[in-house]
């Protein structure tokens, strides 16, 4: 989302100020916005990052500025880059991950208070990977340190309380002897999905870390994010009552097949 300012009047102290653009500076100061939210707004509005007084009589926002039209886009440290750049690739797969996680809560909802903890779980795990986009969007090699430092994510520790929940969940589950198949039901089918999807962003993100484009301790929380979605699939099918499909040899699927009378 871009964020387009129009009459703009500086004055020594401002007593009034869009709420739009007050709420927008506090956060950026207080709660650290997205880091591609944050390059937007300070591209079209650097006046609201500066701790000078701001009357603002107008302001919108624009989802569309036409400066991507090029196949170039910006990540926080002001470089453009191709969009087919890895560091592009890696948040498009966050991004995808997000969204599927979305998903998986939209699902999660119509449970109904015996998936409400995993409810939640997601939801904060949503949040997680917006700081994780703005870690990858901020390449070392390209970043003021004060941006890097800002964006710095704390993955070895959010890794840790996914190991609390994993523990938490797979204490309830009975032991796992064999490979599953993705399904399980319909909640269990979106969480083995989203998961397929955590690894693909993963393998997007290793390069990166290879490199010295991103921290390693993202690499870290996207691959025990993948440890978790996937118990949490189990979890979804044993607390929804719905039985895991285990995975069959080729042999053993004939000769059931042949018990039954089937036709090959």
């Amino acid at each position: 989302m871009r964020l387009r300012v129009s009459k703009l009047q500086i004055l020594p102290r401002a007593p009034s100020v869009c709420p739009s653009a007050r709420s927008l500076a506090s956060r950026t100061h207080a709660q650290r916005l997205p880091a591609h939210t944050v390059l937007s707004c300070q591209q079209h509005a650097p006046q609201l990052f500066d701790p000078g007084a701001l009357r603002m009589h107008a302001c919108s926002f624009k989802v569309y500025t036409r400066t991507g039209d090029g196949g170039s886009s910006s990540l926080f440290s002001g470089e453009r880059r191709r969009k087919d750049d890895a560091v592009f690739a890696a948040l498009g797969h966050t991004d995808e991950l997000n969204a599927a996680i979305g998903l998986v809560r939209a699902v999660c909802a119509e449970a109904g208070s015996p998936l409400g903890q995993l409810h939640m779980q997601l939801g904060e795990v949503q949040s997680r990977l917006i700081d994780v986009g703005s870690a990858i969007a901020t390449p070392p090699s390209t970043s003021q340190t004060a941006r890097v430092a800002r964006t710095a994510f704390d993955g070895d520790g959010e890794a840790a309380l996914l190991e609390g929940w994993i523990d938490a969940m797979d204490a309830e589950l009975p032991q796992l002897k064999t490979f599953i198949l993705p399904a399980g039901g319909q909640l269990a089918s979106t969480l083995h999905l989203a998961r397929a999807v955590c690894r693909r962003a993963e393998r997007a993100v290793v390069p990166l870390v290879l490199a010295g484009e991103c921290e390693k301790s993202v690499e870290v929380y996207v691959n025990r994010l993948s440890d978790y979605l996937f118990v949490a699939a189990r979890f979804a099918s044993h607390r929804t009552g719905e039985t895991e499909v285990p995975y069959q040899k080729t042999k053993a699927r004939r000769k059931e097949s042949l018990f039954r009378g089937e036709v090959e």
